[in-house]
């Protein structure tokens, strides 16, 4: 395959999705008392947190991949006319969470890691979470519809139906665990979407055919 440079883009997932793992991994020791299992990883990057300088470094390539990887990937499949028109919207859709995310967490960091929500800061750190976890249901629900009524992307129907299924295991299990396991629950649900960046960035560098 001739890969042209938005093809050598999609690599930018895959660095997103390691850089963002790194980053939730090495700041755990930067946070004395911290408890991966029972606490959130958004507690690494609060405003108080003892981990925000480390966090904020390795977080770099993720902060840049995660969009560059997702907004490749929504041009190319506009490019092409890749399959359905539900199926590029979905993509778009899944874009835009990307943009969304990106910019929301940038301006509404929380205040204190572990605290109560109080604070307009962390009010609003919460809705922008709220449209995060919207826009990415809705996308994958029509990409997994897409797989199924096209055989051509049944692959990454079938990726989105595993991510989805990850993503739904996070507020399911942060009702249905202890609170000592809701960093487990949370973190099922945020790797779900950079997960699935990370296959649509793969896809992308294959020029859209299955791997």
């Amino acid at each position: 395959m001739n890969r042209k440079l938005i093809n050598w883009m999609g690599l930018t997932g895959l660095a997103a999705l390691i850089s963002y793992a790194a980053a939730a991994y090495f700041c755990r020791g930067a946070f004395p008392g911290y408890n991966w299992m029972e606490s959130a990883v958004s507690d690494l990057s609060a405003e108080s947190a003892p981990s925000r300088q480390l966090w904020d470094k390795l977080l770099a390539v993720y902060s840049a991949g995660s969009v560059v990887c997702a907004t490749c990937v929504a041009i190319y499949v506009s490019d092409k006319k890749i399959s359905t028109a539900m199926f590029r919207g979905g993509i778009y859709l899944f874009t835009v969470m990307n943009w969304i995310s990106k910019v929301g967490y940038s301006m509404f960091a929380l205040d204190d890691a572990g605290k109560e929500i109080d604070s307009f800061q962390e009010v609003m750190h919460m809705l922008v979470t709220a449209f995060v976890v919207i826009f990415s249901i809705v996308s994958l629900v029509l990409l997994i519809i897409a797989g199924l009524r096209n055989k051509e992307v049944r692959g990454i129907g079938i990726w989105a139906a595993i991510f989805f299924s990850m993503m739904l295991i996070g507020p399911i299990g942060m009702q249905a665990f202890p609170p000592q396991y809701f960093g487990i629950a949370e973190r099922c649900s945020i790797y779900s979407a950079i997960g699935f960046n990370a296959v649509l960035g793969i896809y992308l560098f294959n020029g859209f055919k299955s791997f």
